[in-house]
């Protein structure tokens, strides 16, 4: 049935306008990635010295948020975020940002149960309406249905440029919403580049493809050793491939190209890719523009482990920042700076346990460089202030350039042993003498 076009007329509003609905006190959600407002972003930005602590939330943010950019002693805006881009660590760094913990699968949960009276606003990027008369969330369904479920107003800022994408709880009708800013040419969407891979990384991925096997149900992360096995992948021979992850990357992309990826496998959305945002090129948005293969979830549909163990032989991919001896994951601090986030990982890696099959993976490259000195990311003892994102009982193999240790079943001891062994051997017997001094390796175990 076609939309009220009078309605959407009335509901038209410029973003000033919108602006000027915020009062100093109110709780603001920008949404997520793709999906945070631009002009809105910067008509609010204009009213700093006129408002006082209006606290926004958002996630991941691609691009600079105007309201962040203000005198760093200004009171107006204090922003907070569910997960760090890169841009939202150096205002992190800055002091001017603040990190709000969880399990990424939980957001619609949160919203719903802890964050009902704390929206007074929301403000979302997304595609213009159709003949439903319905706004498409684009390609961060993720929390956002949620966010509108308990927002006492609803501003969308409609951008042409937005992928259109399909799947459940991907969109607000027109009736649902109180102002529309939809003046003004639609800029070109945020890119997150992708890092070439280096050798470090192509020699991670061999390992991790090594541990995969025809039919497996891909859960992929962030970077360039992700995206390496992605290419590794593609050129292993492996098939019939499927896809339930939460972030859809470009090596995606790459690797449903090159064949390997059916889906048939599957036991939930069967033939199709599963994912709950994406960030990455402007050929990955073309890729995901009304595609017949790619199906948007909301992130508690793509990252709880109950539902993600519905699939047999999930194979979770993701990388960490530290691991100690006895194999606790640090992948979102490095000491008491925030790098990151949780998202996802924990929830991928319990999920992938409870699959018939499923393994999950935590790579790592064995060092990184502090000025011009290699240092160790296997530890005997984690750096003072690092947040363990995957407890030691729930890792189940880790990989660096040197090999692939499998913790599931081994002793403290025998964890250590194993994990000293895929170490850059710069660094194995000093690691071995500190877990003897330690008492992590006992004298007389091994």
């Amino acid at each position: 049935m076609a939309y009220d076009k009078s309605e959407y007329a009335r509901k038209r509003i410029s973003a000033e306008g919108a602006a000027a609905l915020v009062q100093s006190g109110s709780w603001l959600d920008y949404g997520f990635g793709l999906g945070q407002p631009d002009r809105f972003d910067a008509a609010l930005a204009a009213r700093a010295g006129e408002l006082r602590d209006v606290r926004i939330r958002a996630c991941l943010s691609m691009r600079p948020r105007a309201v962040l950019e203000q005198n760093p002693e200004s009171r107006a805006f204090t922003f907070l975020s569910w997960h760090f881009s890169g841009y939202e660590r150096r205002i992190h760094d800055a002091g001017k940002l603040a990190y709000i913990p969880f399990n990424f699968g939980e957001g619609p949960d949160l919203y719903r149960r802890f964050l009902r009276d704390e929206v007074d606003v929301a403000c979302l990027k997304v595609a213009p309406i159709d003949e439903q008369g319905c706004f498409n969330f684009s390609a961060v369904t993720t929390y956002l249905r949620a966010v509108c479920d308990v927002a006492r107003r609803i501003i969308v800022e409609v951008d042409p440029a937005l992928p259109v994408v399909s799947g459940s709880e991907t969109g607000i009708h027109l009736s649902e919403v109180d102002g529309i800013i939809d003046e003004g040419g639609s800029g070109a969407l945020p890119e997150l580049p992708n890092p070439p891979p280096s050798d470090v990384d192509r020699q991670v991925a061999v390992f991790v493809t090594s541990l995969i096997e025809d039919g497996a149900c891909l859960q992929v992360g962030v970077g360039a050793m992700p995206n390496a096995v992605c290419s590794e992948l593609a050129r292993s021979g492996l098939r019939d491939l499927g896809v339930h992850t939460e972030m859809m990357v470009d090596g995606i992309v790459d690797l449903y190209e090159s064949g390997a990826v059916t889906g048939i496998h599957k036991s939930i959305d069967r033939g199709k890719l599963a994912y709950t945002f994406a960030a990455g090129s402007r050929r990955l948005y073309d890729f995901l523009d009304r595609s017949p293969v790619c199906v948007a979830h909301p992130v508690d549909y793509t990252n709880l482990p109950d539902r993600i163990a519905r699939n047999d032989k999930v194979f979770s991919i993701n990388n960490t920042t530290q691991m100690d001896l006895q194999g606790q994951a640090c992948s979102e601090t490095a000491g008491f700076r925030h790098l990151t986030g949780t998202g996802g990982q924990l929830q991928f890696v319990r999920g992938a346990y409870a699959s018939r099959g499923g393994r999950s993976v935590i790579c790592l490259s064995s060092t990184y460089e502090r000025g011009e000195t290699p240092v160790s990311r296997i530890v005997a003892t984690l750096t003072p202030g690092n947040v363990v994102t995957t407890p030691r009982s729930d890792v189940m193999y880790v990989v660096s350039e040197y090999g692939i240790a499998c913790l599931k079943g081994r002793s403290v001891p025998e964890r250590a042993r194993a994990l000293i062994g895929i170490a850059h051997p710069r660094f194995r017997e000093s690691l071995e003498r500190e877990a003897r001094e330690k008492g992590i390796l006992p004298r007389g175990f091994f």
